[in-house]
């Protein structure tokens, strides 16, 4: 039995199976095809070509029908493909016009009855699964969706405005879902197996991606695919958001031209990768910059830029090249910024003496939740490096590089903000001396959305690099500094 014989039979079945209010008025009309889906007046004079498309809409409208129709000409253009869909000699564009070319065929032969729309509509679908990202592809062009996260093949939850909810997009079966995600890892090299249950890779436009397999996941395949955003954010766009201040943009920009060394803090997904983009494109263009991460994310606009990424081993557990190899290079590479995406180990040791031998202005990121928290974890990350050194000597390491922390902090609206910008003194006795310069005012309450009224506030200290920016000739505006009225202090 063909294909359109199986769903004209389904729909059929489907008619008999509606109660009795929704059958047809007349019982002495002629049943025609598409009658199930028609009003009873008229029904005998509808010309054949408008029964033919009632009938495909109620094709399309059903969702098993057309579900089964998709999976059937997806399963057959697979087939006809064979190894050629991995074949690296083929270009994109070669690969498009032949799987276009061949699923044209193939939903011509099948003879269902569709609308240009329609028809065009199920090629499109069959396209995302046999070479795009299958249900995923339209939350990957939606750009409201900054994240995606696959729980199994039957949840998909999406981020937008900072908030998770639940998508309609799901995928048919485990391998589904195991297919996608092995289209995505082989285009960028990697591998994805029982072997090899995890991978951390991007996508070609830099989207972030990371998927775990059983036996690992337990209860099916994973997958969380973090955005890439096609235009980076500014300084001005953060400041339209409420996650910086208008004084707090300038003191960070005067930070950057001062070459102060400047450690980003945050939890994850709090915006610590924007925030160095955006500190970034404060560098001067005459500067030569090495960027240094795991997966490219920077948008860096300046020309002179080197972009290092690290390596993972090979299939045979060789020729994997680590954070710290490139942090120990780039510093043979003559630059005037070293920005690193992310400190994680040991690299944290050579990012503080990079900081601290003459390379200042360097930009890095750390998990942490608060100030004092980053530098009690770069602590730990200097100890991760292997090297027996007394705590005091690392907290003097680190008093001595590090000059300003900002605390980056996502809050429960969703919202990220700048939550604090902290200073650096140096040592006293044990301790680690650090001043605030700005903090978020979680005072001010919030509205009846529950979206937080407060912003970055002054707390009134000046910072005790405000000195070298005097001697450097940059010039802040006269209440950069100032604290916080009375009346606001409440």
């Amino acid at each position: 039995m063909k294909l359109f014989e199986r769903l004209q039979a389904a729909e059929d079945h489907a008619a008999q199976a509606r109660p009795p209010a929704e059958a047809p008025a007349s019982s002495s009309a002629p049943a025609e095809s598409g009658a199930a889906e028609s009003g009873a007046a008229g029904r005998s004079s509808r010309p054949p070509e408008e029964a033919r498309e009632s009938e495909s809409e109620s094709l399309a409208g059903g969702g098993d029908a057309l579900t089964r129709l998709k999976n059937s000409t997806a399963a057959a253009v697979y087939e006809r493909m064979g190894t050629r869909l991995n074949d690296p000699s083929l270009s994109e564009g070669q690969l498009n016009a032949m799987v276009r070319t061949m699923l044209s065929e193939v939903v011509a032969q099948e003879r269902v009855p569709l609308t240009r729309e329609q028809r065009l509509r199920l090629i499109r679908d069959v396209e995302d699964d046999v070479f795009g990202h299958g249900p995923l592809q339209r939350l990957l062009e939606d750009p409201a969706v900054t994240e995606i996260m696959v729980n199994g093949p039957g949840r998909v939850y999406v981020e937008q405005a900072g908030r998770l909810v639940r998508s309609a997009a799901h995928f048919e079966s485990e391998q589904h879902l195991r297919r996608v995600i092995e289209r995505i890892v082989s285009r960028v090299g990697r591998r994805i197996d029982e072997a090899s249950p995890l991978v951390d890779a991007r996508l070609p436009d830099g989207s972030r991606v990371h998927a775990v397999i059983p036996p690992l996941a337990v209860r099916g395949s994973t997958l969380t695919i973090r955005k890439f955003a096609a235009e980076p954010l500014r300084v001005d766009d953060l400041v339209a958001r409420g996650s910086l201040s208008a004084g707090m943009a300038e003191l960070l920009r005067a930070c950057v031209e001062a070459r102060l060394n400047i450690i980003v803090s945050g939890g994850t997904g709090t915006g610590k990768t924007t925030l160095l983009n955006v500190l970034s494109s404060f560098i001067p263009e005459d500067e030569r910059i090495i960027t240094i991460e795991d997966a490219v994310e920077l948008q860096l606009q300046q020309d002179h830029v080197v972009t290092l990424e690290s390596r993972p081993a090979n299939i045979e557990g060789r020729g994997e090249i680590g954070i710290r190899e490139l942090v120990r290079n780039a510093l043979r590479m003559r630059p005037d910024r070293v920005v690193v995406g992310e400190v994680r180990g040991g690299e944290s040791l050579d990012m503080l003496q990079a900081m601290n031998t003459g390379h200042d202005g360097s930009l890095s990121t750390v998990h942490a939740n608060g100030p004092r928290d980053a530098v009690a974890r770069l602590e730990t990350l200097v100890l991760m490096a292997g090297m027996d050194l007394p705590l005091r000597a690392i907290r003097e390491q680190i008093a001595s590089a590090v000059d300003v922390i900002i605390q980056l902090t996502r809050l429960r609206d969703g919202s990220r903000r700048v939550t604090a910008v902290t200073e650096v003194i140096g040592m006293e006795q044990e301790t680690v001396v650090m001043q605030d310069i700005f903090l978020f005012d979680y005072g001010a309450g919030v509205d009846l959305q529950g979206n937080f009224l407060g912003r970055p506030v002054p707390t009134g200290t000046r910072p005790r690099f405000a000195d070298t920016f005097e001697e450097l000739g940059i010039v802040l505006s006269a209440d950069v500094f100032a604290g916080l009225s009375k009346d606001h202090r409440g």
